[in-house]
């Protein structure tokens, strides 16, 4: 709680002028509130007054009248002033804090990303966006206020009985510790886990709609009810044990405060019945205490709102103390490439949780404008080595130097605005077709987007589409086929006219028709650039410059696709013969089943 707390105060302390006025006001609407009962009193002093001084009690009346409703008046404007206060406090606070939550959610590592549901994301930014709002309501608008009047009542009490003024703070004192423990000792942990388990039932609803068309595939739709019926089972469950704690936690401070009331009115009635007391001071005693009274039972459901909007808050908080991953350095300046020449020197590098590591004193160069395949199994380090050149993960040992530029003194952004990348399974924002295209370049006119477009052989089939370059493409760009993802990918590429570029080749999974066209956007795409391309067919390399083939972190081989499979007993020449033979049968398939159907 004291880090939660701690985390929000020093974001007051960002915007202190606009805290002290909503405090200030609430302080001064508090004030009117306790002074009340004072000439509530002295009101029933003057109505009770004897007949012979019923001018005097008139005038006496009237000004408590006056009093009061000056009272209110400050009452009014008081509270109104803290409550455009405490708007204004809590939207910059909860804008900023989804932002910054947002701001470092983007920039936490591939591995942290991979290792996270984006619905529980989501759950912890938005639920601890929320009780933000709570928190900041329970602090200025409720505790403060009931402080302040706690503390006002004991003290106008005490002037006039000091036992009085005894019993009513020492009852408050009590009630409060004991509310306070509650909270935080008994209903505290149980709401904990329920949060935890509705941060769970956010992620697994996020995982099944994500994967809906998975779903559907397999008629797993009854499947998929069964397993977050599970989930909320197990999030009911703990979130009755909560209801049921704050429930009980409720109904002890409701049996003090029944104790206390009892107490004050009895001890009002003594001061009476000795003549300690008029009818007035017993007035004021009891509109005091039934003032008291309320803030009272309202600070037991303060400390439990105050406590919840803490536990919501925990998880979002947290996301703050935990490391980037991958941050840029002090003085990290931006990296300015001309060529593109790719150097790895003496490159070590290792996932967390490995012991060995995949790439130990490696060396490579790729020349500026030189086109490179990377070839080899799974899990040979063609991936990692793209990661590396990303500065998604950094290096053990080494360095990789761009045009002579270490890449890890550059800031990321400028080193990533420099490397176009076209992925195996390209991801689209539920954007338009225009604005998935514009990422690469957002300024980007339409002109220059319908060009980018005509280059990855994608304009013809946006220019079908019933919106044409307006048209939405679902979320990940669901509403696309792979051949058409692959394309709008090729167009945002053109569009970025990066001095290198990645492309994870995608063809494989695709049509004849649809593969003819990327090959050739490709090819446009490559011209120029210094090129490394991921190759899953090795057909798609051959025109390529140079080939290396990647063996447990390493370089088994390289050379151009002739001088490699002229190499005998080479790993480039088996797989390459292997493909050779599967795509032999598989033309021989496709032309038989065509001529059966004829």
């Amino acid at each position: 709680m004291l880090t939660v707390l701690t985390f929000l105060l020093r974001h007051w302390r960002r915007e202190w002028p606009v805290v002290a006025g909503t405090a200030l006001s609430m302080a001064a609407a508090t004030l009117a509130d306790l002074l009340l009962p004072v000439f509530s009193g002295r009101l029933v002093d003057a109505v009770a007054s004897p007949n012979t001084v019923r001018e005097a009690s008139f005038h006496a009346a009237v000004r408590a009248i006056i009093m009061m409703a000056a009272l209110g008046a400050l009452l009014l404007v008081g509270r109104h002033l803290a409550m455009l206060g405490i708007i204004r406090l809590t939207l910059r606070l909860m804008s900023r804090f989804a932002g910054d939550a947002f701001w470092r959610i983007q920039r936490f590592s591939t591995d942290w990303h991979a290792n996270n549901f984006a619905g529980s994301i989501v759950r912890r930014i938005t639920r601890g966006m929320w009780a933000v709002d709570l928190a900041d309501d329970t602090l200025l608008l409720a505790m403060l206020p009931a402080v302040l009047v706690l503390t006002g009542s004991s003290l106008l009490l005490g002037l006039h009985w000091p036992v009085m003024g005894f019993i009513v703070a020492a009852g408050a004192a009590i009630y409060i510790a004991i509310s306070i423990a509650l909270s935080l000792g008994y209903v505290a942990p149980a709401a904990r886990l329920s949060n935890s388990l509705d941060t769970r039932t956010g992620g697994a609803i996020a995982d099944a709609i994500t994967c809906n068309a998975v779903v559907k595939s397999f008629g797993a739709e009854a499947r998929e009810d069964a397993r977050l019926a599970r989930v909320l089972d197990k999030w009911r469950l703990r979130t009755r044990r909560t209801w049921k704690f704050g429930t009980r936690s409720g109904t002890i401070q409701l049996t003090m405060l029944l104790v206390l009331r009892t107490v004050v009115t009895l001890y009002a009635v003594m001061l009476w019945w000795r003549g300690s007391a008029t009818a007035g001071d017993v007035t004021f005693v009891l509109t005091s205490y039934f003032i008291v009274h309320g803030y009272l039972r309202d600070i037991g459901q303060h400390v439990a709102n105050l406590q919840r909007s803490v536990n919501e808050m925990e998880e979002m908080v947290e996301l703050h103390s935990q490391p980037l991953g991958v941050a840029n350095r002090t003085g990290a300046k931006p990296l300015e490439v001309a060529g593109g020449e790719i150097v790895f020197d003496r490159v070590t590098f290792r996932y967390a949780g490995q012991v060995a590591p995949l790439f130990k004193d490696f060396s490579l160069r790729i020349e500026a404008g030189e086109r490179v395949g990377l070839v080899g199994h799974s899990g040979s380090g063609k991936t990692t080595f793209v990661k590396l050149l990303h500065r998604l993960y950094d290096l053990q040992d080494g360095s990789i130097l761009i045009d002579g530029q270490d890449i890890a003194a550059a800031t990321q952004e400028s080193l990533r605005a420099q490397l176009a990348l076209v992925p195996q399974e390209p991801i689209l924002f539920h954007r338009s077709l225009a604005e998935n295209i514009a990422y690469a370049r957002p300024r980007a006119s339409l002109r220059e987007i319908e060009e980018a477009a005509r280059l990855a052989n994608a304009h013809q089939f946006i220019s079908r589409q019933p919106k044409g370059y307006a048209t939405l493409v679902g979320e990940r760009g669901i509403k696309l086929s792979g051949g058409e993802r692959q394309r709008v990918a090729l167009a945002r590429a053109f569009l970025a006219n990066t001095p290198m570029l990645i492309l994870d080749e995608a063809t494989s999974s695709l049509d004849s028709e649809s593969e003819a066209l990327i090959q050739e956007a490709t090819e446009r795409l490559m011209s120029g650039r210094t090129a490394i391309v991921i190759a899953h067919r090795l057909s798609t390399v051959r025109m390529l410059d140079r080939i290396l083939v990647f063996d447990d972190g390493r370089i088994g081989e390289e050379g151009t696709h002739a001088e490699l499979v002229g190499k005998l007993g080479g790993t480039y020449k088996r797989l390459f013969e292997r493909q050779a033979l599967g795509l032999i049968v598989d033309r021989t398939l496709e032309f038989s089943d065509r001529h059966g159907d004829e």
